[in-house]
């Protein structure tokens, strides 16, 4: 199925902070937590992700939730709540200097979240949620819009066009993932490609790609073995950033430790996926007939 021709399109990156993603700008770093554990848990985080950015000349995006509102046992860790987590938030970007990205699960959150955050994220199971899309939108920040599990890539562009509508042109997309039977994900490499077409920075989640929802029963299971693999394909396939959640200790994680990287882990991976981007940035991406 081959999407609608829209006028859509964009070439210019999108500032995020005082940062430039997407467009012909470097490989980007969405990355942190999945969800806040403490304060002090997440600023060693910052600050880890701080030094890699200078050390490794990479834009890096702080991203940690402050309501895990989805997930799959009622005795769940689901976060600090929205008044303590912005609080949290906020002193990461004040203090360390990263932007910061959390996601949003009402209409209600929205302007309170916007006070705080320097990009909006919508998941992935509310990525058909349009008075959702649509009031993050309104604010004007950038919001990055996972793409669902249940969705084709093509069907991303009608995502972007409820956000377009109420002209914010701000808008990321992240690939993380395809269900595939139960408790299991794929990857379809060729779906960057085609979310790529819409003229909007496309981002690999390579830590959520490899989850297995639901696969332990009372919580979600991982298979962080792959997240380096699929990401090299990804970067080699178009991507124009990568989505790490990232743990100091991945066994004792409140949210998505199986598929969280551990932080040894990152710099190594982090430096052959810029060598990446930096030899394939030159090739045109492929047209379709």
């Amino acid at each position: 199925m081959q999407s609608e021709k829209r006028d859509m399109r964009r070439t210019e990156g999108i500032r995020i902070g005082n940062m430039t993603v997407g467009g012909n700008s470097s490989l980007f770093l969405i990355s942190g937590p999945c969800v806040i554990e403490s304060p002090e848990i997440t600023m060693d985080i910052a600050r880890f992700l701080k030094g890699l950015a200078l050390r490794l000349n990479i834009p890096v995006i702080f991203k940690s939730s402050y309501d895990k509102a989805n997930r799959t046992s009622i005795e769940s860790y689901r976060g600090p709540g929205i008044i303590k987590g912005l609080e949290i938030l906020k002193e990461v970007k004040e203090t360390i200097g990263l932007p910061v990205l959390s996601d949003v699960h009402r209409v209600s959150e929205v302007e309170k979240a916007a006070e705080i955050l320097d990009v909006i994220q919508i998941p992935a199971f509310l990525s058909r949620q349009t008075d959702l899309i649509i009031e993050a939108a309104r604010t004007k920040l950038p919001v990055n819009i996972k793409k669902g599990q249940f969705l084709s890539p093509w069907d991303m562009e009608h995502v972007l066009l409820k956000a377009a509508s109420v002209g914010n042109s701000s808008l990321l997309l992240t690939e993380r993932g395809t269900s595939f039977g139960y408790n299991n994900l794929v990857v379809d490499m060729r779906s960057l490609s085609v979310m790529k077409g819409f003229g909007y920075p496309v981002v690999f989640d390579a830590t959520h790609s490899v989850q297995l929802p639901g696969g332990r029963g009372r919580s979600s299971g991982g298979q962080r073995e792959f997240v380096a693999p699929l990401s090299r394909a990804a970067v080699a396939a178009g991507a124009d950033g990568v989505f790490l959640e990232i743990h100091p200790d991945p066994g004792s994680a409140l949210s998505d430790g199986p598929n969280s990287l551990p932080i040894d882990r990152v710099e190594p991976l982090v430096i052959m996926l810029k060598e990446i981007h930096r030899i394939v940035g030159h090739i045109p991406m492929p047209q379709a007939d």
